[in-house]
């Protein structure tokens, strides 16, 4: 509907503001990101978190597009927030920005549902480009990550296949396949129909017969087994 001058109300030349929330337990590095991520003109930093718990308080408190997540964190930790965040407010992307940049780190953060991995190297620009594509539905990894990933790839890919034990159920396979993407366990519901509470159950029985700690081992033995 159109004003009197003819100019459309609702549109506008501005680009829509991305509500973001810096994340990270040390105020020495999270208010000074907040403060510089705020100066750019699409960027509202809504919260400033120190730890998972706020992070998903955030979220529920709403609306939020991005949130830029490290990792080590005290109470729930950012896989874990990254995980539930995923789960919980699947409208929410994640890009982590830690210094961590191990094999272990970035599987599990990847397979919790981060859509970007940065460390803590890199620029504002990178970082800004970063949450800009989270919010659009893209993946960032800084090259370091990438180059990780890939050596990754190509050691597994040469390795032989390694057999998961033999009273793992059809099913409880799928349900590995399916962490082994990465899909958390809502998606891996939908996808098998079955309940999310029925996905926890074999998730939980699938761990206990191969030996697997957490959700990154569980990707890594995926992996291995050629799933």
């Amino acid at each position: 509907m159109s004003d009197t001058t003819g100019h459309d109300p609702r549109s506008t030349d501005t680009p829509r503001r991305l509500r973001v929330v810096v994340a990270d337990d040390q105020a020495a590095v999270r208010e000074p990101l907040a403060a510089v991520l705020a100066l750019s003109e699409d960027i509202d930093v809504v919260a400033a978190a120190a730890d998972g718990d706020e992070v998903l308080a955030a979220a529920a408190a709403g609306p939020v597009d991005v949130v830029l997540m490290d990792l080590r964190m005290p109470r729930t930790d950012g896989i874990e927030a990254t995980r539930r965040l995923t789960e919980d407010h699947p409208g929410v992307a994640v890009v982590v920005l830690t210094t961590f940049a191990d094999d272990d780190s970035i599987l599990a953060a990847l397979s919790a549902g981060a859509r970007g991995y940065l460390t803590k190297n890199a620029g504002r620009r990178d970082i800004v480009r970063a949450i800009r594509a989270a919010a659009a539905g893209q993946s960032v990894l800084d090259r370091e990550v990438q180059d990780r990933l890939l050596a990754t790839v190509r050691t597994r890919a040469t390795a032989p296949k390694q057999s998961l034990p033999e009273d793992i159920t059809p099913r409880e396979r799928e349900v590995l396949t399916l962490i082994g993407q990465g899909l958390p366990n809502r998606a891996i519901a939908e996808k098998l129909f079955i309940s999310e509470a029925t996905v926890k159950t074999h998730i939980n029985n699938l761990f206990a017969k191969a030996g697997i700690r957490d959700r990154a081992d569980a990707v890594r033995r995926a992996i291995a087994a050629g799933l």
